[in-house]
């Protein structure tokens, strides 16, 4: 009886997160490389690795007045209007040997269906109610890449799920950043994934496009998880769309005769555990076709006549690439982590 009650309720679940209006789609990875034009513009092989995906026109440097939108000509993303850049930090497996690899990354399945990465992530855009779509030169960070306490994240915004089984279309758990989801990197050798999920602030001032430390401008509501944001502060009033990163880390290659004798072998490129994982936006989708899409209804990765939308095949957009800006060898195993000068092989 209780197996039924428990069976009910997760394909309740699945039905309720299938049926919710939002944009869901892939997008493969653009570069690995060590630039963030965000925290430290105009740098090369900045403090730590990541890996990039969105519209081709990423840079060092980024500057706030060009339109990604204008100047990309290809975007590693299913819809081809969305020449935005989002990014965040690689996960690195060290084995007992020293060295270190980078972890291998897969689609998401679950309740909305398969989506297909070469490496990446999956963006979602989730309404709640009347949203005001960014803006041209809008940014924003989720996350802070020192952090090292787990108790200065909400697990309702940030969190990694142990996935048991062995193929990410197998849902597992509940809703994100819910039930037994941990701000912390999963160890467990019953393991065969790891699911990152970052969620962004969704309330904003209204006047400001980004902030000195590119979170200010911008602040989380009364919701959690991935509601859509709930209500907004008096000081941030306006109402975004929610956007989340799903991440999925295929972990079923390593194992425990690999890992070292203690500690989690699973860390970011900043050498530190999930507390530290973050995520990066700036804003590139074509004149006005995110407001119309919230507005119209549009959902998943399916075209949307009504906002102008058109998507493009998995081979499209996974072979919108870029050459390293900050040329080093991240591919394989690793001496060390990338920090500090150009990675050796080890």
């Amino acid at each position: 009886m209780q197996w039924t009650a428990l069976a009910a309720a997760a394909a309740l679940f699945a039905n309720n997160v299938a049926a919710q209006q939002m944009l869901r789609f892939a997008c493969s990875q653009l570069v690995v490389e060590r630039t963030d034009p965000l925290v430290n513009p105009g740098m090369k092989y900045t403090p730590h690795l990541h890996q990039i995906v969105g519209g081709n026109s990423f840079n060092v440097t980024m500057d706030p007045s060009a339109d990604p939108a204008q100047k990309s000509t290809c975007t590693s993303c299913s819809f081809v209007q969305d020449k935005s850049n989002y990014w965040t930090a690689v996960m690195f497996f060290k084995h007992k040997n020293g060295s270190y690899i980078r972890v291998p990354q897969v689609g998401n399945g679950g309740p909305q269906g398969k989506l297909i990465n070469k490496g990446g992530l999956d963006v979602y855009y989730i309404p709640s109610g009347k949203v005001t779509a960014f803006q041209k030169g809008f940014r924003m960070l989720a996350g802070v890449a020192s952090n090292t306490d787990a108790n200065k994240v909400a697990k309702s915004n940030i969190c990694h799920r142990c996935w048991t089984s062995t193929s990410e279309a197998t849902f597992v758990g509940g809703a994100p950043c819910s039930g037994s989801d941990t701000v912390e990197i999963p160890s467990a050798t019953n393991c065969k994934m790891i699911r990152q999920t970052i969620i962004f602030p969704t309330c904003w001032d209204g006047v400001n496009l980004d902030s000195p430390d590119h979170q200010s401008h911008v602040a989380y509501g009364q919701g959690s998880g991935a509601n859509g944001g709930g209500a907004c502060p008096s000081t941030h009033p306006k109402k975004l769309p929610q956007i989340m990163y799903e991440l999925m880390w295929n972990i079923t290659s390593f194992d425990a005769s690999m890992r070292p004798a203690s500690g989690n072998p699973f860390v970011y490129s900043m050498n530190i555990g999930g507390a530290a994982a973050h995520g990066d936006y700036v804003f590139g989708w074509e004149g006005d076709s995110l407001q119309k899409a919230m507005d119209n209804g549009c959902t998943l990765n399916q075209a949307c006549p009504k906002a102008g939308l058109t998507t493009q095949s998995d081979s499209a957009y996974s072979a919108c690439t870029k050459t390293q800006q900050a040329p080093e060898s991240v591919d394989g195993w690793l001496a060390a982590l990338p920090l500090g000068e150009p990675a050796i092989k080890a």
